[in-house]
């Protein structure tokens, strides 16, 4: 049975025709969203964070919030940058929002998108290695040490004055979550980083673009990644099952306000352009009639050979207009899709 998610980019503008005009406006809106979708039987509530901007930039806060607010849909991030983050730290941040929600975090690393501003993970007191250019074996670091550190097995030397006793032998990071480190993925934007995340025991989620660009539509190229990942798994012999995410932003138009917003996206198309000097494929947008939607999704092969489907949602249109678009799919597509 297939996921339904969404993912929202957190945006916040003092702009009149903005619903989030400040910070606490898009915090407390993204946990009553999260409330609501889990009514509306969505599966999964997703973040993406972005430092240095008027997004959500620290996500351990928020998502320990929702998972205190919901009780069944996963909760999760799409992506955290992992060049600016401290992994110990980060790892007592994700143990104890996972415990907080019942052991439902589903945790989207990766090496970040382009920043907001130059190199800002030496601002936050991480230097990469000279010949590392942009951070990203620093991201793979950081990432290794922080999925050593969830395992749950001891690696710090005891005081031997503590303050409380200690448990014997070796000390691990506090609070543990069980079963944590079987719940990260990591956003890959290349056929070969789609392989290394299989080689690392992480689940996939599949990057909104791809720095691949063969002239093939968008959702082909991402359906080979997901074939390489699932293939590199297998071969690499991990027990359980890989999980696989792609994002979308789909309206299905049911009203005049939603042919307002988006009819104009009704005859979207894939995208080329330059990204840090890589041509990358960038997938198109979907708006259409119910049954329309279902043929179109039915015919992108990486939403249907994805388990988990995330749909970016405009959150600066307001919680009550996130969750008819919500509604809408879940109610009008989500059925027929699932079904095929």
């Amino acid at each position: 049975m297939k996921r339904i998610g969404f993912l929202s980019f957190g945006h916040w503008t003092d702009s009149p025709h903005s619903q989030t005009r400040s910070a606490s406006d898009v915090l407390l809106q993204s946990i009553d969203l999260a409330v609501a979708a889990e009514e509306l039987g969505v599966d999964g509530a997703y973040y993406r964070v972005h430092h240095f901007a008027r997004q959500l930039g620290s996500p351990f806060p928020l998502l320990a919030a929702v998972g205190a607010r919901t009780s069944r849909i996963e909760i999760g991030t799409g992506v955290i940058d992992m060049r600016y983050e401290n992994p110990l730290y980060m790892a007592e941040d994700a143990g104890a929002a996972d415990l907080i929600s019942g052991g439902r975090l589903q945790l989207g690393i990766s090496r970040g998108s382009p920043e907001q501003v130059r190199e800002g993970y030496r601002l936050f007191g991480h230097e990469p290695a000279p010949h590392d250019r942009d951070g990203a074996d620093m991201a793979r670091e950081h990432t290794a040490r922080f999925l050593e550190v969830l395992s749950g097995e001891g690696f710090a030397e005891p005081s031997p004055n503590p303050m409380f006793p200690n448990e014997p032998g070796l000390l691990r990071i506090e609070p543990h979550s069980p079963g944590l480190r079987d719940r990260i993925w990591w956003g890959a934007g290349s056929m070969a980083t789609a392989e290394w995340t299989a080689e690392q025991g992480m689940h996939l989620m599949s990057s909104t673009l791809l720095s691949e660009h063969t002239g093939k539509p968008f959702h082909e190229l991402q359906a080979e990644q997901i074939a390489r990942y699932r293939a590199r798994w297998a071969e690499v012999g991990h027990t359980g099952e890989p999980r696989v995410s792609v994002s979308r932003s789909i309206f299905p138009l049911m009203d005049d306000r939603d042919r307002a917003y988006f009819g104009r996206d009704a005859g979207s198309q894939d995208q080329v352009g330059s990204l840090g000097g890589t041509l990358a494929t960038f997938g198109k947008s979907y708006a259409a009639e119910p049954d329309k939607l279902v043929e179109q999704l039915a015919a992108d092969d990486a939403v249907m050979a994805a388990d988990t489907l995330l749909l970016t949602i405009p959150n600066q249109l307001g919680v009550d207009y996130c969750a008819h678009v919500l509604e809408s799919f879940v109610q009008h597509v989500a059925p027929s899709l699932r079904s095929r």
